[in-house]
């Protein structure tokens, strides 16, 4: 999936690479949520949060918005994993349509997977269609409570 990159979206790259001194892959700016998602080299994680997240503050007072962060991974599973933690996922399936379901350890973990007012599935589903080219589809829990 070829993915472009605007002059913003570099100079975003660029102010993490100053500020943490870790590298991102892609960054995207939501609208919607007035957020900057990250997308961080595997590996580079924890430089990029600092201890106790002190690097995601301070780049949030440099820019002005909020900052959020996901780990890359080249296998579809372990992106979406890292997209939804810290809720734990126990299975992701595809249809034949090519969408990608999920499916929740805990039913507990659901309101953690879809965030406040959807934010983290809206999230999941700019990521998942920037990177792979197809839809996110439900997101379920398995239904063995807590």
């Amino acid at each position: 999936m070829e993915r472009t990159i605007g002059f913003k979206e570099r100079r975003y790259i660029e102010e993490l690479r100053i500020l943490t001194k870790s590298t991102a892959i892609d960054c995207l700016m939501d609208e919607r949520f007035d957020r900057i998602i990250y997308v961080i080299r595997p590996g580079d994680m924890g430089l990029a949060i600092g201890k106790k997240g002190e690097n995601i503050k301070r780049m949030q007072k440099v820019l002005g918005k909020k900052i959020e962060m996901v780990e890359y991974s080249e296998s579809p599973d372990e992106f979406i994993a890292n997209m939804f933690r810290p809720a734990l996922l126990s299975t992701v399936k595809k249809d034949e349509a090519g969408r990608v379901s999920i499916v929740l350890q805990k039913k507990s973990d659901l309101g953690i997977a879809i965030g406040r007012g959807g934010a983290n599935v809206e999230k999941a589903r700019l990521l998942f269609r920037r990177f792979f080219g197809s839809e996110l589809g439900e997101i379920l829990s398995s239904g063995d409570g807590a």
